[in-house]
């Protein structure tokens, strides 16, 4: 008898795709911070695959203070021609200069008093999403966070990456219906 795990499809790749999915994918996050994290690592992720981003990511996080949005919001022009020389890093100038503003956008929000975590859970509707059909690339929803970050200074959040952010930090529960964390976390 075979003790392997039914994983979603894309989650059996690699054995780094394989604990990404059963260890983070789709896991409900309230951290704010890491809520941000995953929202500009998505934004990294536009026009590549995931695996990229996720090999990437000790190094996005040395490059990146650790996603310290007080940290990355300080960063300068020379600091961009820096990140434009690591190649541990997706050096995309345009997505560096994404993060830089989305942590500002994210600072902004903090001292206006809304807190990351509890806008993105209000928006969401409080409680993880249980997708039944067939797995769309966007959503009402994801457009509607789509309008409310861009309108707040984010970059890179279109639809599209926002649904796959969605996925990423459990606001939509998307694993197959075969999939051992679907079948957990059914009801």
């Amino acid at each position: 008898m075979s003790t392997e795990k039914s994983r979603c499809a894309w989650a059996n790749s690699s054995p780094l795709m394989s604990a990404y999915h059963d260890e983070e994918w789709g896991v409900p996050l309230y951290d704010s911070r890491t809520l941000w994290e995953m929202l500009m690592l998505e934004g990294f992720q536009a026009g590549l695959s995931w695996s990229v981003v996720l090999k990437k990511r000790d190094a996005f996080r040395k490059a990146f203070k650790n996603f310290d949005p007080a940290k990355v919001a300080k960063l300068k022009e020379s600091d961009i021609e820096k990140l434009m020389q690591d190649p541990g890093i997706i050096r995309a100038r345009a997505k560096i200069e994404a993060t830089i503003g989305g942590a500002k956008a994210y600072l902004a929000m903090q001292k206006s008093g809304e807190d990351f975590s509890d806008f993105v859970w209000c928006v969401a509707g409080g409680k993880p999403i249980k997708n039944t059909g067939p797995i769309p690339t966007q959503t009402p929803l994801s457009e509607q966070f789509s309008k409310e970050f861009k309108k707040r200074g984010f970059k890179f959040v279109g639809p599209v990456i926002v649904y796959a952010w969605m996925q990423a930090v459990g606001i939509v529960d998307d694993h197959a219906p075969n999939c051992h964390k679907r079948k957990r976390s059914s009801g």
